[in-house]
């Protein structure tokens, strides 16, 4: 069974991004007769990506569908559509789900419209993002999505499609279609549309690693915020009314949720469960950093108290957790590594501000300026973060050799007053 789901883009180059991550797009070579079929298939890869666009190309869908918006001076508000649909766990085929994407896309825009078609397979129930440019191709004009075309058009075609290829579909008497989550849900005799923002919350907080990321991930996927209050409130796309986090039950409160987002973040970026240590052997600046993250407070087998000198840097906690990701990502253990990462990287820099130079003189109006100052964003980040893990980690080990002072400090402490107590 089939449901599907279509919101609104004010972010197309997000959209874009996140259906077409590979890490959820890409089928491995699962068993020993694919992995041979592969290996005896030299015009295919070890991975087989299920990819596709229509109107534009995959590798620069953002540009070419910002070309379309220019060209008709339609630039301005919703910049695409993002739709989501999804299949019963083990009913359709990587291969047939991609399939009845393509076709979906086919029947829906008729060719209007360019539009990115992608299958992620990282869930037990495959499920196809299709995202769309809100501006026409062909005649300039924008498409309007409301309740009405969605019932009459999307979900129309999209149970068509699943009839013709022998796929259940998802029945409903309320006349307008219905998440399956809700459906599943109320079918268990559970309340629907809270199940389906406790089923979001907790896939955001999978791929959080601090409260504001989660923010702007819920607002991702469609949700508007009311922050500036004792009790933070949410609202789902289509309802009316705003509703506080801590009214979704036991486990959904902020303060619940911002320890959450921490928990799953540090097992994912240390490999650890819950009070066990790394499996691996940390070296040198993450092994810095696993100290001191662990000094904070940031593991469910904390020190017996946070010292001083560690405590005051709590506020850079989301900061210091950012850091060890990224030095374990990159796979950085010394400040010579650090050096060596951002080398190239300043060296693209020099050469992309040489090449925006020349365009500028040129052709100051190309998109290829866009794209550059794009590329230079995300370079600068990577070289600034490099940088204040750099220096910071040298205040961090001064702040743990302040603590391990301390430590000893009151060690003694405590032993002459015990003492002292003694020869009482």
């Amino acid at each position: 069974m089939a449901y599907t789901s279509v919101l609104p883009v004010h972010r197309l180059d997000r959209s874009i991004e996140y259906v077409k991550d590979r890490a959820k797009t890409t089928k491995s070579a699962g068993s020993l007769e694919e992995a041979i079929d592969y290996a005896l298939n030299r015009e295919k890869t070890e991975q087989t990506i299920f990819e596709d666009a229509m109107g534009c190309t995959c590798e620069n869908a953002y540009v070419d569908m910002v070309k379309i918006k220019e060209r008709f001076h339609k630039k301005d508000g919703v910049q695409g559509y993002h739709l989501v649909q999804s299949f019963a766990e083990g009913e359709v085929s990587p291969e047939l789900a991609h399939l009845i994407g393509q076709e979906l896309a086919e029947q829906l825009l008729k060719g209007q419209y360019e539009v990115v078609i992608t299958t992620h397979l990282n869930t037990s129930h495959y499920h196809n993002h299709l995202v769309w440019n809100s501006v026409s191709m062909v005649d300039g004009k924008k498409y309007h999505s409301n309740a009405k075309s969605y019932f009459t058009e999307v979900r129309q075609i999209s149970d068509q499609l699943c009839r013709k290829y022998g796929l259940s579909v998802i029945q409903t008497n309320q006349g307008k279609a219905m998440h399956y989550a809700q459906w599943k849900a109320e079918a268990e005799g559970k309340p629907t549309w809270r199940t389906a923002i406790r089923m979001d919350i907790q896939e955001t907080i999978g791929v959080s690693f601090s409260w504001s990321q989660f923010v702007k991930e819920m607002e991702k996927r469609g949700y508007t915020w009311k922050l500036n209050r004792k009790y933070p409130s949410l609202k789902t796309p289509g309802m009316e009314r705003y509703i506080r986090l801590r009214s979704l039950g036991k486990g959904y409160g902020e303060a619940e949720i911002r320890e959450k987002i921490l928990r799953p973040k540090i097992r994912q970026v240390y490999g650890i469960t819950q009070m066990q240590i790394p499996k691996r052997k940390l070296t040198g600046l993450q092994k810095l950093y696993y100290s001191y993250l662990y000094q904070m407070g940031v593991f469910p087998k904390k020190p017996k108290r946070i010292p001083y000198a560690v405590r005051s840097d709590i506020r850079r906690l989301d900061q210091r957790i950012c850091q060890m990701e990224f030095l374990q990502k990159e796979e950085i253990t010394t400040r010579e590594e650090l050096a060596a990462y951002r080398k190239p990287l300043e060296e693209q820099v020099l050469s992309l501000m040489k090449e925006r130079r020349e365009l500028y003189r040129k052709k100051p109006g190309g998109m290829r300026i866009q794209e550059i100052n794009g590329e230079l964003k995300e370079l600068r980040k990577r070289i600034r973060l490099s940088q204040q893990i750099e220096k910071q980690s040298l205040e961090m080990e001064e702040r743990l050799r302040q603590a391990k002072e301390q430590e000893e400090v009151q060690e003694v402490s405590g032993k002459q007053r015990r003492e002292a107590e003694r020869n009482r």
